[in-house]
Parts: structure tokens; C-alpha cells; sequence
């Protein structure tokens, strides 16, 4: 039997899974990261739950496992960067969890491994099953990410930064990003952008997903999710204009809001479109908050021997 492990390291969770040769999961858990207390402690945790996992299911460790983690990393020794688990930066992730897992590794940014698991054994599996297909995976949550799937494949690009559409600018927007420029996608449409947007023209704060349930009724959220749609519209047409995919998944919290998925979400693409008409699905997930770990465990080659 042919089975793959994966490993999604998370800011707050650490989960892993082992897929069996028909993509079911055979184990699944959870550890909680608790990042305060430092890079070392990450790799302790990695290291406990995939043993855990080996005595839990009689699996015997693998020889490889594939990992999704927050940024991006960088050389031989997977040195990471640009992650929101700021502990992470600057260190070797790669190369340290192998001497510790004592396996080989295959590692890449979670918004990629969300986008190979949702394009190959979720919301676009009929659709990835002709050959030569795209689709585009979006993250847009805390921040805003993304990830290209090719044939099955993730692209990566020559610089490992193909699908990051966070971090273009939007005519007209100068809100200052951690990315040292202004303007980002991110700043206008992430989650916390989103509710900061709110906070500024109704003096309240709320969580996004109470913005959205009362935008019928307060003209403040109805401006709001207004300026979701309408940014959102504006920032993905580019994508498309350029990668012209064949299907667009959404994921992350502000993924969840119904308006992203409605005709007036449509209209706001198709305005910024070279050809004014948008004829492909734009798709919520459907793998859940695991889309992260299944996509690790694609990346990892069958461990056939186990």
C-alpha cells in the first residue's frame, strides 16, 4: 500500500496526516504550535507528532514527508522567510527537521500546498482532470496569498513567488505594508484590513464575518463588503488577465463571505477584464481547514515500502 505523510505548520496548530493510496485519511492530528516559545520548541512538537502518528496507526516512519509552512523558503537548507510565525525567519526549517524527523523532506509555502489540494481532491478535482489544466488557489485571510497548480503540479517560478498576488499594488490605495511598499492587495481585502476599514468609518469594531451578516441593514458594512467585492474584482482580474486559469478556488476566513461568490462578485472581475467576460468557476473550498496538511502530504512521494 502506497501512503503519504504531510505535516502543515501553522501559527497556532501543527497538524499531520497520513493518506492512504486512495487519498483517505488513515490519521489525522493535531498539536498546538505554541510559537512563543521558540523555534526549537516548533521542531520538538514536528518531531512528537510524527512519532505520535507512527504509534497511533502502526505505521512504520517514513523515508520522506512532504510540509506546508507560513512563507517562503530559500536554498538547500530551506531557510525561511516572509513568515507571519516570525520564530521561523531566518532559520534553516528544512535542513533542521531532517536531522531531527531523520527523513528526507519535501517543503513548500502553505498557500501552494492549499492550492494543490483543492485543485487535486477538492473543489477543483473534476475540473484538474483533463490534462493541461490551471487553476488558482487563493488564501485570503489574516493575509493574502496564493499558489498556482499546473498539470497536476505546483508552479513554483523562478523566483518561488509565482501566485503571491498579496503583494501588487491597487491604483489608488497607500496603506502602508509590512512588505516595506503601499498600497498591497493585502492591505485592502485581508481580513484585518477589511475590519480596520469598518472600525474607521463607523467607530465599532467587529469580527468580518458580523460585517457581512449586517451589511443589509448598516451602511457602514454595506461599504465595506462593497469595497471587498469591488477591490477583489480589480486585484484578481490582473491575475487573470496574465495566468488565464481555468478555475479559481477560494479559501481563508474572508473566503467565506457569500458576496465573493455572487453575479455582482462576477461584474466587478469582468470590468477589469481584457475581454469583459469571465467563463470560468470561482469556487469555495470544500477540504475544510485540512486543505493545508493534504497538500503537504501530495508534495511527499508514496512510501511504498511501508
Amino acid at each position: 500500500m502506497n501512503r503519504r505523510w504531510g505535516i502543515d505548520l501553522g501559527g497556532t496548530k501543527i497538524e499531520g496526516v497520513i493518506l492512504d493510496d486512495s487519498m483517505q485519511p488513515l490519521v489525522r492530528q493535531r498539536v498546538d504550535t505554541r510559537q512563543e516559545r521558540g523555534y526549537g520548541h516548533i521542531l520538538m512538537q514536528i518531531g512528537g507528532l510524527v512519532e505520535s502518528m507512527s504509534e497511533k496507526s502502526g505505521i512504520p516512519r517514513p523515508e520522506s514527508i512532504g510540509i506546508g509552512t507560513p512563507g517562503r523558503t530559500e536554498g538547500a537548507d530551506g531557510v525561511v522567510k516572509n513568515s507571519n510565525t516570525v520564530c521561523l525567519n531566518g532559520m534553516p526549517l528544512k535542513k533542521d527537521l531532517e536531522e531531527v524527523l531523520g527523513m528526507k523532506l519535501a517543503i513548500e509555502n502553505d498557500a501552494n500546498c492549499f492550492a494543490l489540494a483543492e485543485a487535486m481532491l477538492g473543489a477543483g478535482r473534476d475540473e484538474m482532470r483533463h490534462p493541461g489544466r490551471t487553476a488558482f488557489g487563493i488564501i485570503l485571510g489574516t493575509g493574502v496569498g496564493g499558489g498556482i497548480v499546473f498539470d497536476g503540479r505546483i508552479h513554483r517560478g523562478a523566483h518561488g513567488i509565482a501566485g503571491e498576488w498579496g503583494h501588487n499594488p491597487l491604483p489608488g490605495e497607500m496603506a502602508p505594508c509590512y512588505c516595506g511598499r503601499s498600497g498591497c492587495v493585502e492591505t485592502v481585502i485581508s481580513g484585518p484590513a477589511l475590519e480596520a476599514f469598518y472600525a474607521s468609518i463607523s467607530g465599532r469594531r467587529l469580527p468580518l464575518r458580523e460585517i457581512s451578516a449586517a451589511s443589509g441593514r448598516d451602511v457602514a458594512a454595506r461599504r465595506t463588503i462593497d469595497r471587498l467585492v469591488t477591490s477583489f474584482g480589480r486585484a484578481l482580474a490582473a491575475v487573470v488577465n496574465i495566468l488565464d486559469p481555468d478555475l479559481v478556488i477560494i479559501g481563508g476566513g474572508v473566503g467565506n463571505i457569500r458576496h465573493l461568490y455572487t453575479p455582482a462578485a462576477r461584474k466587478a472581475i469582468e470590468a477589469h477584464l481584457f475581454n469583459r467576460s469571465l467563463d470560468i468557476p470561482v469556487l469555495p473550498p470544500s477540504l475544510g481547514d485540512s486543505a493545508g496538511v493534504f497538500g503537504a502530504a501530495l508534495l511527499n512521494n508514496p512510501d511504498s515500502g511501508a
